[in-house]
């Protein structure tokens, strides 16, 4: 049987040196009360110290105090292995400062390593991030110079080998000595349930992971039920794999620290209950997009949405896709995913990322991004910081900060067709770009290109693309299609370069497209506008391929 302890207790059993996993989705399945009293006594007492700390997706919390901001003190960790760090605020300039070595892994991949270690696997074997940052012949997922630095020891080293002549990427397993995740119901036994989350990680195993290694299972909950309470079938991790359950604090459990949750788009405070299935609202009474630049964006990439499709929407504008799907009722004739696992329904913004309204079913996160590996999307809206001449795409490592890639190498390496969206330039602020007579007047352009020479950071290798293409067109596969879409430009990347296919009608070739990047791209022969109805407030009224 688990023992019931405090939360204050739970901190004090985890020992300087351990390599310790937190679970949670930015601010869903967050364990924040054991996260806090970590915190609370490595400030008092300078322990537990030391620690090798691994988290899955990003569990930034609320970007100031929770989630892994709890560890932003020198000396707490060695070594950081993680995918994400949005909102992590607190972690960046430890991280930029060289004050915490760390490596940032894919997200998939990372859930994916907890089987293997629960399986008594030596690593992970995929192509998942060939020709990226994470690649040996790059930076070998090192984010900083004290990455690099470290002891053998303690360096984390991804390595390339050869399989029946093909190159894979080996990312070696992580043992862990304890892992904190996060349920809704445990029983008196200590069986735990997630049937009240909004999404279901890797609960299940990162525990069986840390039981395998001998390591210790820490469970927050929302709430101690009696024996048997909980439906079998509703048991996510069974009692056998949990050592201490911790029921949270009200402000600190739930499926999300926020008690409501104020959606921008309609200015109503929505039910946290639709993000669980346990409630459903009318999506359609969901208030339009505003028109502007990012929904020009957005609409142009409802042209490449087949009927039928399974899609994945990363964050940032191209979240929105699905508002403008909805809004063009044409939300019911595609299928969405969010790589949290859920399934269906239309994706919730900002703070709520991870979650959907209305989803259609509530999937493992390593579930679906075997998935997502095996080719399962037929399109992908991804935001995208600089690209380069190569189809380069960097959104991990920009403007001082280094929120790392989480899934979005997975995504974007195993799509069929892939879409980059994002404004042409950067720095809006002060720009003067006006939607009128159906096309743009740049008066005054943004501060920032964005189509560099070459990226900062590679999270998604162009070339990785092209060889994806030769791989699997030779044996009868799809391969890959790969657009760069702005407001007021569409690239395609092909063998030869990234070419220009389509301009926004009222814009200067030379002045607003070419001389606003560092490379010159490949121009099509037939340079065709962009549609029209792209630039007019009024629905497009638009049919799916």
């Amino acid at each position: 049987m688990a023992q019931f302890i405090t939360a204050k207790k739970a901190a004090e059993l985890i020992e300087d040196n351990w390599t310790v996993g937190i679970d949670a989705f930015i601010g869903f399945c967050l364990a924040d009360d054991i996260l806090g009293e970590i915190e609370g006594r490595f400030v008092e007492t300078g322990h537990p110290k030391n620690l090798s700390v691994l988290n899955v997706a990003g569990i930034g919390g609320d970007g100031k105090d929770r989630g892994i901001n709890h560890f932003a003190h020198k000396g707490l960790m060695r070594r950081f292995l993680c995918s994400n760090l949005s909102l992590a605020n607190k972690m960046y300039p430890l991280i930029m400062n060289d004050e915490v070595p760390t490596y940032m892994i894919p997200q998939g991949v990372l859930s994916h390593m907890m089987r293997a270690v629960q399986s008594g696997m030596p690593g992970v074997i995929t192509r998942v991030g060939m020709k990226t940052f994470v690649d040996p012949r790059v930076d070998g997922g090192r984010i900083n110079r004290a990455a690099s630095e470290l002891p053998e020891e303690d360096a984390y080293n991804v390595e390339l080998i050869e399989v029946k002549g093909e190159e894979f990427l080996y990312y070696p397993v992580v043992p862990l000595d304890a892992c904190i995740i996060k349920g809704s119901f445990a029983d008196e036994d200590g069986n735990i349930s997630i049937e009240k989350e909004a999404i279901h990680i890797e609960q299940y195993e990162m525990a069986a992971a840390t039981r395998n290694a001998g390591g210790k299972v820490f469970v927050q909950v929302d709430e101690k039920v009696p024996e048997g309470a909980i439906h079998p079938q509703k048991v996510a991790v069974p009692a056998n794999m949990v050592d201490y359950v911790i029921v949270g604090k009200p402000e600190n459990t739930g499926q999300h620290f926020i008690d409501e949750f104020k959606n921008e788009e309609t200015g109503l405070y929505e039910p946290l209950a639709t993000w669980c299935g346990d409630e459903r609202i009318h999506l359609e009474e969901m208030k339009p997009m505003e028109f502007g630049l990012n929904k020009i964006i957005c609409r142009r990439g409802l042209f490449e949405i087949h009927k039928g499709d399974f899609i994945n929407l990363g964050i940032g504008i191209s979240m929105d896709v699905s508002a403008v799907l909805n809004e063009e009722g044409r939300i019911d004739e595609i299928s969405s995913s969010v790589e949290s696992g859920i399934i269906g329904g239309v994706p919730a913004p900002g703070i709520a990322t991870g979650a959907a309204y209305n989803p259609t079913a509530i999937l493992k996160q390593p579930d679906i991004f075997d998935f997502y590996d095996g080719g399962g999307i037929d399109f992908a809206a991804l935001g995208a910081a600089e690209i380069d001449k190569h189809g380069n795409v960097n959104v991990s490592r920009f403007a001082g900060k280094v929120t790392g890639p989480g899934g979005f190498i997975n995504i974007s390496q195993g799509a069929k067709t892939v879409c980059f969206m994002g404004t042409f330039t950067a720095g809006l602020r002060d720009s003067d770009i006006r939607i009128e007579n159906g096309g743009l007047n740049i008066v005054k352009d943004g501060k920032y290109k964005k189509f560099v020479d070459q990226v900062d950071h590679i999270t998604f290798s162009g070339e990785n693309s092209i060889d994806k293409n030769r791989r699997e067109q030779a044996s009868g596969g799809f391969g890959q299609r790969v657009l760069f879409i702005t407001e007021r430009a569409v690239f395609e990347l092909t063998e030869k370069g990234v070419m220009l296919t389509e301009i926004a009608p009222g814009v200067d070739l030379e002045r607003d497209i070419l001389g606003q990047m560092d490379f010159r791209p490949l121009i099509a022969d037939d340079l065709k506008l962009m549609d029209e109805r792209l630039f007019r407030p009024d629905k497009m009224n638009i049919d799916l391929k």
